[in-house]
């Protein structure tokens, strides 16, 4: 059974017109005109327990506003939505006590406080009994390595140590579904790698269902096997990376590289991208040419020195993704 469920969900926001100059500005104060802007446009998805699905799209398609319906804080315009077998606009209370949230730009921390002050107060909003309060509490501690800062008012800790503290926090109560919104935003690379390994190791080990929107695209290859992509409200693609991949192409980067400049080079089997005398750059458009196909047709009596070959990283696939805009690529029924 699915953990989170959504049939034709649509999000409309009403937003006032508002007019010119100080002559508009009067008008508006006595007629009032709206615009409907939808966030979200008919989407569909299932996701099963402890999947760990990255929820990806451009600013303004509507991703953040998806999280605020599953997590209850919006309702939904029209549709059904379903996170745990409940409504969760209409079960807050009982619905925030399966669910951990984690807004990059929201913090759940107390700013004068030291960060387990914080972390008690949470015990007693979620009723955690003491003892696995006390385990849980040590066991993250350990993983995203607190225990330096643990005792420290919140204003005083770095981006990076200030967003190891709000997972932990959105952890302790041992919720089912962690849903993130740009966790890694403003990290730093050593700050980044850790907190990726550690949702990484909770889906993996503990189960925990994890739903995350991000621009960090590495965030996905490593966390993530299965995305969930939007645009202007509407679901683009549902399913795995390596089927995103597929469906795309491999485009493959071929570099061979020479001791002495060859010259020009023309291939059947690679198309020449660059040539920069003593390296060649090619691009391999079918993924079932191999390098031994590229070498038979290049031939003998070349000083060839060197050769590297680069699968495209997800940067490129999704942005070829984007470019291409097809209509619900892979989408899971």
């Amino acid at each position: 059974m699915a953990i989170i469920s959504a049939q034709g969900v649509e999000k409309t926001f009403r937003q006032p017109k508002r007019k010119p100059g100080l002559a508009g500005a009067i008008t508006s104060l006595f007629s009032r005109e709206f615009t409907e802007v939808r966030a979200v446009n008919g989407i569909s998805f299932a996701i099963e327990p402890g999947e760990a699905v990255g929820y990806l799209g451009p600013n303004g398609a509507g991703k953040s506003t998806m999280i605020k319906m599953m997590t209850g804080i919006l309702v939904p315009t029209a549709g059904t939505l379903q996170v745990l077998g409940r409504e969760p606009h209409s079960n807050r209370i009982t619905n925030a006590a399966e669910i951990g949230v984690v807004f990059g730009q929201r913090s759940q921390l107390w700013w004068d406080l030291p960060v387990r002050d914080s972390f008690d107060l949470n015990r007693h909003i979620y009723d955690i009994p003491a003892h696995r309060f006390a385990e849980n509490l040590a066991r993250l501690t350990t993983m995203l390595d607190m225990g330096g800062y643990v005792d420290r008012p919140v204003r005083q800790l770095s981006l990076g140590q200030r967003m190891r503290a709000e997972i932990a926090m959105a952890l302790l109560h041992d919720p089912k579904i962690l849903f993130l919104d740009e966790p890694t935003i403003g990290l730093d690379v050593v700050a980044k790698d850790v907190v990726r390994k550690f949702l990484a190791e909770v889906n993996r080990d503990r189960g925990t269902t994890i739903i995350l929107t991000t621009h960090d695209l590495v965030d996905i290859e490593e966390i993530c096997p299965r995305l969930i992509m939007v645009d202007d409200g509407k679901l683009l693609f549902d399913g795995e990376l390596k089927h995103l991949r597929q469906t795309l192409g491999s485009r493959r980067r071929l570099k061979l590289e020479f001791g002495t400049d060859p010259g020009p080079i023309t291939l059947k089997t690679a198309a020449l991208v660059t040539d920069d005398g003593l390296a060649k750059h090619f691009l391999l458009e079918n993924e079932q040419t191999s390098i031994l196909d590229v070498l038979t047709e290049l031939g003998a009596g070349h000083d060839l020195t060197d050769i590297k070959l680069e699968e495209p990283n997800i940067e490129e696939v999704i942005r070829t993704f984007y470019q291409n805009k097809p209509a619900a690529v892979g989408a899971r029924p």
